[in-house]
């Protein structure tokens, strides 16, 4: 199996330094892929916060309709990232940011990532999203937009996008009506140049749909008196 990528891990348990991999994973890999699923929304406070996927939506993205990268200290794995080549149809993200029809094809997803709560703490999805980016070339197709929905809230999963020079593009309701960003990252000509910056409490989605809706997109947090708001500005084209 072929490694793509080395290096040490913190089990935060333990307090422990562990040598750890990450590898591409397979069909094969799927029992154990739904177990840590399964133990991370157990440990979440929020169950709502991780948008968990099916048996079937697995089995897609492991028959060649996408990747999964996974980390592994030994045999054990830790944590795996997602990427998925989604169906064109009404809930397509393309949509909900304004591509045209033609360019939906050139849409990936960013879907599930999940790391054991023993080894969070240790930039864990962030390292599982540079490898799995590198690997995107790979696929057959060529893809331009990487999209993804986070909740409100989720400051963690909002963090990893920033990261990622991901933006907030719009807030909808998805997932028979809860609220998520839709953020995307264009591959070909990533924003890199913003003027009108202004900030909004992580709670006033009227507030955050307002400045979406007058061409403002989501590009960081800011810590105001000690809680998150998220930055707004408008792209410099």
């Amino acid at each position: 199996m072929k490694l793509l990528h080395e290096g040490t891990i913190t089990n935060q348990v333990l307090h422990k330094k562990l040598p750890f991999s990450m590898k591409r994973l397979y069909l094969e890999d799927l029992p154990v892929i739904e177990q840590i699923q399964a133990k991370v929304i157990e440990s979440l406070p929020e169950k709502d916060s991780l948008q968990a996927l099916a048996t079937e939506e697995f089995l897609f993205i492991l028959n060649e309709r996408g990747l999964m990268v996974g980390a592994f200290v030994e045999d054990e794995l830790i944590g795996f990232r997602a990427l998925l080549i989604p169906e064109i149809d009404e809930e397509h993200l393309g949509w909900d940011i304004g591509l045209p029809p033609e360019q939906l094809r050139k849409v990936i997803y960013q879907e599930i990532s999940v790391v054991l709560p023993e080894y969070r703490g240790n930039r864990l999805q962030q390292k599982l999203a540079e490898v799995i980016m590198k690997e995107l070339p790979n696929l057959e197709e060529e893809y331009r937009y990487v999209c993804c929905t986070v909740a409100p809230m989720n400051i963690p999963s909002l963090k990893d996008k920033f990261t990622q020079a991901m933006h907030i593009a719009a807030l909808k309701e998805k997932y028979a009506g809860l609220q998520r960003y839709i953020l995307v990252k264009d591959l070909e000509n990533p924003l890199g140049h913003y003027s009108d910056h202004v900030t909004a409490k992580l709670d006033d989605l009227e507030k955050q749909q307002e400045l979406l809706r007058e061409g403002y997109v989501g590009i960081g947090f800011q810590l105001v008196q000690g809680f998150h708001e998220i930055q707004f500005a408008k792209p410099v084209l």
